[in-house]
């Protein structure tokens, strides 16, 4: 007997369809898959076998054959335990075999049967609206983040002993719905810019970074403040947009990070790696392609503290990724590509000890330590941050004072204008934010007066900036001039600009 049962796979963070052919036949008892199976799915043949018996049914004593088609892409994971032991209930007649057709099924079977989560529901549940399915049955875990697709019934099921009840109209699996607010809701955070004792001006370039979706990077002494102000960057960008949420939350899923209980992330993504990371836990990649933390941080903040610490490697394959907004992996067989649109918030101290420039505590490094230190940077890389930030150690009695300064809701109120202004101003061009633009969009969008050329000749000039540099501050000039409400870049506006590329001049950093 043949049987045929529908389920599907991910490649990169999309889903495609895969069709898990069962046939049993007369001859010796054997249980073979085909079609690229990896580990997991190869191991699939015991769990499926215990879990049909444990869950009443018999087992047959045959050949059986599994082709997972189409047989040329790898498969992994464990989600084609539910649709294989379906397809052996099909062939044996214990489900009738049009009672699943145009169905797709996916989960993981416990050796007594139960269904357990498995990745990448999300975009397979949006890959399976787009095919016209009439359902798919996933486990009760991934229900949520399936049902953030609409038009598209979705069956929450426990156990396998569910699923054939359903199939066979002995029993009835409810469709699972959420509210639209379930689904979608505005993020609470813990944290709020009032925490931060002084620091105004480290503040207000973080509220510049975040209108704009600006790179910065933050200098300055241990215990100055700079992860603190990192941490509460999210706070005060504008929320997500559905299609953002949508697109960081397929991400989560394929990852297998989707937190319990929730349709979609709705937070700014906020990641935070380790200097010892590689550069395919960063940027991702490995045997099986996964995507890295510049595609978790998609659509949120990749912080990365003590910059210089991080293998210079590991550093110079963020260029890519900084510069396009994804990253493309290329395997002998495959390339995928993955999206990787983030803000980049970086810190580091002044030199080894990170007591350059203090005036109350003398720095023990040499001049060729200072420069290798610094070194470990590379210009190219450098040149891709927007803004570069002093901050200097908190006086005792800013410490000391009260609460005071802009609230995270108040920046992040002026930061949606700013925002809005942009969204108005790049209406049908492939650009979010002014980090974005492109050359010929800064001859359009970023026209300057006279005295503003001036003071811009004088500072590439003296400071010997890159092209690229004088790019980075006609955009943030732009950002500036967006907060203030203006429509034209002041001098004013490059001026402050021009300060916020203190690691491009020639002279100490204090």
């Amino acid at each position: 007997m043949l049987a045929k049962v529908l389920s599907a796979a991910v490649v990169g963070i999309d889903g495609y369809l895969v069709e898990v052919e069962v046939d049993i036949a007369s001859g010796l008892p054997a249980f073979s898959t085909v079609g690229l199976p990896e580990g997991a799915v190869k191991e699939s043949k015991e769990r499926v076998k215990a879990a049909i018996r444990n869950s009443g049914y018999s087992f047959p004593s045959d050949r059986i054959t599994v082709n997972l088609a189409p047989a040329d892409i790898k498969k992994e994971g464990s989600a084609f335990d539910l649709p294989i032991a379906l397809g052996i209930l099909a062939a044996t007649g214990v489900v009738a075999h049009h009672s699943h057709v145009d169905y797709l099924f996916l989960g993981e079977l416990s050796l007594d049967g139960s269904i357990r989560p498995v990745k990448g529901v999300l975009p397979i549940a949006v890959k399976a609206r787009e095919e016209g399915m009439k359902g798919v049955f996933v486990p009760k875990e991934n229900a949520p983040e399936a049902a953030v697709v609409r038009g598209l019934p979705i069956y929450a099921a426990s156990s396998l002993c569910d699923v054939v009840d359903h199939l066979s109209g002995l029993g009835e699996i409810d469709r699972f719905n959420m509210e639209p607010d379930q689904v979608f809701h505005a993020p609470a955070y813990d944290l709020d810019f009032l925490d931060v004792l002084g620091q105004e001006s480290a503040k207000r370039a973080l509220e510049i970074a975040g209108a704009g979706g600006h790179n910065i990077i933050m200098i300055g002494p241990p215990g100055a403040g700079k992860t603190m102000l990192a941490k509460r960057l999210p706070t005060i960008l504008p929320s997500l947009s559905f299609k953002e949420a949508l697109e960081t939350s397929k991400i989560y899923s394929v990852m297998g990070l989707m937190p319990e209980g929730i349709g979609l992330i709705t937070h700014r993504p906020f990641r935070s790696p380790h200097h010892t990371i590689s550069d395919a836990g960063l940027i991702g990649g490995g045997q099986n392609p996964k995507p890295g933390e510049v595609s978790l941080a998609h659509n949120g903040v990749l912080f990365l503290d003590e910059l210089p610490e991080f293998r210079k490697n590991v550093l110079e394959v963020l260029r890519q990724p900084m510069e396009d907004g994804q990253v493309t992996i290329s395997r002998a067989s495959s390339r995928i590509t993955y999206p990787a649109s983030f803000m980049l918030v970086a810190a580091m101290n002044p030199c080894p000890c990170g007591f350059l420039g203090d005036q109350k505590r003398d720095c023990r490094c040499t001049h060729q330590q200072i420069h290798r230190y610094r070194a470990k940077i590379s210009g190219p890389l450098m040149d891709r941050i927007d803004i570069h930030l002093e901050v200097p150690a908190v006086p005792f009695k800013e410490l000391s004072g009260d609460r005071g300064g802009a609230s995270s809701e108040e920046m992040r109120e002026r930061i949606a204008m700013a925002r809005g202004v942009q969204e108005r101003r790049f209406q049908g061009l492939p650009i979010r934010s002014n980090s974005r633009m492109r050359t010929s969009d800064l001859k359009r969008f970023c026209s300057i007066d006279g005295a503003s050329t001036k003071l811009l000749e004088m500072a590439v000039d003296r400071l010997g900036l890159s092209a690229r540099a004088h790019a980075r501050i006609l955009k943030v000039a732009r950002t500036i001039a967006d907060l203030e409400g203006e429509q034209d870049i002041k001098a004013s506006h490059v001026a402050e600009a021009i300060q916020y590329r203190s690691l491009d001049r020639e002279v100490s950093l204090y």
